[in-house]
């Protein structure tokens, strides 16, 4: 376990609140006990397995995934009991049992063998235990749904509750006989009948007591009505007493013998008991992640800090109900830069840094998920010390720079590599030059000590100490001169002012006061403040306007992007169009094709009954070898449009045709439905009457003489 100075330094860095927010988170005395208790750790494997296993049942509550460990059951009485040789469980606290055995069947179930090695950290947790169904058979043997015991649980038993409802059902009989007859008398009162001792009376009026024999039971408050138990059913009465008796005993040996038999698996049930308020503390760690915005760090086993984006828990919290931003931490400390010096005016987040990473780091080896960046990693420290605010002792009669010795003596004497330390205003409470040197020389001994830590102060020798030292680091808090408003930033780098006459000036001090204080003032310390006043401003407008200028890149990059997507675009776009008109060649090759296969077919087809065979071959040469196609055929063309003339009207035989694929020119010697016997030349083709043209000869007029 990790040491801490002084005892109470959790307190102080309100670990003690996030243990509470826990404890809320859990619904198991066992899961609220260990939340009360929450250890911090020193064992990279045992934080790792925790961080992971809530990590994990995190995920699962993210996506909305059921695990079944929503049963709450406080057991540890019933277990100690089933420990004990010669005890008795009740069936109620059998069925307890029975629900725990059952939750652990279920937690079996659902880690099949994908979620075993989906969720390696869940499934750890009963990697040394087993189910045992035994334990839910031995119960159901014996108990019903309702915990009473089963009649068939003995022959005894089965035996005695027989008896008990002949018997029962014979009383009811005769009671119902008599009260029928002393009803018809008029000596029963409103309610009739009742139980009292466990017998079964008749209520009657009490001056007619007296006349039914019997034994009187008691009276009402009022004394008007009396309860007898008749004389005919004393008898039964006491029958059934004593069956009840004997059923009660037999019940009880049955369970006596059933708390003995399951008392083999007691130690068992109590891993059982421990596993299922184990997840329940998973289960409640993982929902205080969810509200805090918590993740798993990357780990590292040494002393290193490295936080991105952090927060502190509780101020999250506050914020996101009061609706304000909170602003992150980023800082380092690692071999390099060991130590930070914080500097900055009061009130602007100092301490309030200090807490949230010493409060992330406790958080961290508790096995604890925290709200800082994913990248952020995180080391293990073995000790933590720590010096906020007034420490002065009344009992001992300490000034409060004497307890701040007594503390930072302690600090100097017991730090070592693997320790991390927070320093609320070093060498505060003393005269400044001397409170200032020792100051130096604590923080000196610190890094001869190789410890890691956090210091806040406004003495200036601290930030030219930190300025020129190698291993401690300065940081300043920034705040906006103009609006006199801390911005709880933290700068690391450089140091910061305390804009003492900045923030006189602004509350309205009287200039007079301000110039006199600045006379008192040694000029170097007011020139090096005013220095470092200027130094920040100017850094931050370095920074304002270097996040503009990320911005304008950011758009730069944006334009770029789109951009290249336009020009991806349209260079698809000319793909796209080459590819249409590479299909349009394509299909108008294929139609030239399926010409050419007609006219080759037809051509067959005329040499099969040609006479002039020479003819035909003609044809097909000028078919088949012609390599000037398209020019003959435009050639053609204007051969055509300058004698012949395209007209409207309906295609007959002996009409004068033109062919629109081949402009070839013919007579219509017969029409065949939609089709068209043509004569061109020697040979007459069949086509499509849609394929041709009709035509005539265009009349020239003649030129006079």
């Amino acid at each position: 376990m990790i040491r801490y100075f002084p005892e109470s330094a959790l307190g102080q860095l309100e670990f003690d609140k996030i243990r509470d927010l826990l404890a809320e988170k859990c619904k198991s005395a066992y899961a609220r006990e260990k939340a009360a208790s929450l250890r911090i750790h020193t064992r990279l494997e045992f934080i790792q397995i925790e961080l992971q296993r809530t990590s994990e049942f995190k995920s699962l509550l993210e996506q909305g995934q059921y695990f079944p460990s929503e049963e709450s059951l406080n057991l540890s009485r019933e277990l100690k009991l089933l420990g004990l040789s010669g005890a008795v469980l009740s069936g109620e606290q059998f069925l307890q049992i029975r629900k725990l055995a059952d939750a652990l069947r279920q937690v079996f179930h659902w880690f099949d063998r994908e979620r075993r090695l989906a969720y390696t950290g869940l499934a750890s947790v009963i990697q040394d235990t087993y189910y045992e169904k035994t334990i839910i058979q031995l119960i159901d043997e014996i108990l019903e749904e309702n915990g009473l015991v089963r009649d068939k649980a003995s022959p005894e038993l089965a035996e005695i509750r027989m008896s008990l409802f002949r018997k029962r059902n014979e009383l009811r009989r005769v009671f119902d006989r008599i009260v029928a007859k002393l009803n018809k008398a008029g000596f029963v009162a409103e309610t009739e009948e009742a139980f009292l001792n466990g017998r079964r009376v008749v209520a009657l009026f009490a001056e007619h007591k007296r006349q039914v024999k019997g034994i009187l039971h008691g009276e009402s408050d009022s004394r008007k009505t009396s309860f007898i138990e008749p004389e005919e059913t004393i008898g039964l009465n006491n029958e059934i007493f004593s069956l009840e008796h004997a059923e009660s005993r037999e019940v009880n040996r049955i369970l006596r013998e059933l708390t003995a038999r399951l008392s083999v698996h007691a130690p068992l049930l109590q891993a059982y008991h421990d596993i299922v308020g184990e997840y329940d503390f998973i289960n409640g760690k993982a929902r205080l992640a969810i509200d805090i915005q918590g993740i798993h760090p990357n780990l590292q086993d040494g002393s290193h800090i490295h936080l991105i984006q952090a927060y502190h828990p509780l101020l999250l919290l506050y914020h996101k109900k009061s609706g304000k931003t909170t602003i992150p931490v980023n800082l380092k400390l690692d071999d390099k830069n060991r130590i930070l010096v914080i500097s900055g005016p009061n009130a602007g987040g100092k301490t309030v840094t200090m807490k949230t990473v010493g409060l992330l780091q406790c958080m961290v080896q508790a096995g604890l998920l925290i709200p800082v960046h994913p990248h952020s990693t995180m080391g293990i420290f073995k000790q933590i010390m720590i010096h906020i605010g007034d420490t002065q002792s009344l009992e001992f009669e300490l000034s409060t720079y004497s307890s701040h010795l007594i503390n930072m003596k302690h600090f100097m004497e017991q730090a070592n590599g693997r320790t991390l330390f927070f320093i609320d205003e070093l060498g505060s409470g003393s005269d400044p030059n001397l409170g200032g040197a020792f100051a130096e020389v604590i923080l000196l001994e610190l890094l001869k000590k190789h410890a890691f830590g956090i210091v806040t102060t406004h003495y200036l020798n601290l930030k030219v100490m930190a300025n020129k030292t190698p291993g401690v680091v300065n940081g300043a808090m920034a705040f906006d001169e103009k609006s006199l408003q801390p911005l709880y930033q933290l700068i690391i780098g450089k140091p910061g002012s305390s804009y003492t006459f900045s923030i006189a000036e602004r509350i309205g001090l009287k200039p007079e006061l301000i110039q006199h204080a600045r006379r008192l003032v040694d000029e170097d310390h007011f020139r090096l403040d005013k220095l470092l006043n200027r130094t920040e401003q100017d850094l931050r407008n370095l920074e304002q306007k270097d996040k503009e200028l990320q911005k304008m890149l950011r758009e730069n990059e944006k334009l770029k992007t789109e951009l290249e997507k336009t020009l991806q675009k349209e260079k698809h776009q000319q793909q796209l169009q080459m590819l249409q008109e590479q299909n349009k060649i394509s299909a108008e090759r294929y139609v030239f094709l399926k010409e050419m296969e007609r006219k080759l077919k037809q051509i067959i087809f005329d040499w099969r009954k040609a006479e002039n065979k020479q003819e035909v071959i003609k044809q097909m040469q000028a078919l088949l070898f012609n390599q000037k196609e398209r020019p003959v055929t435009e050639k053609v063309k204007k051969k055509f449009d300058a004698k012949y003339m395209e007209v409207e009207g309906n295609i007959q035989a002996g009409s004068a045709v033109k062919m629109k694929k081949s402009h070839q020119l013919g007579t219509v010697k017969e029409l065949r439905g939609k089709k068209a016997v043509v004569q061109v030349g020697l040979i007459p083709i069949t086509i499509d009457i849609s394929d041709l043209v009709l035509i005539r000869e265009k009349v020239i007029p003649q030129t006079p003489v």
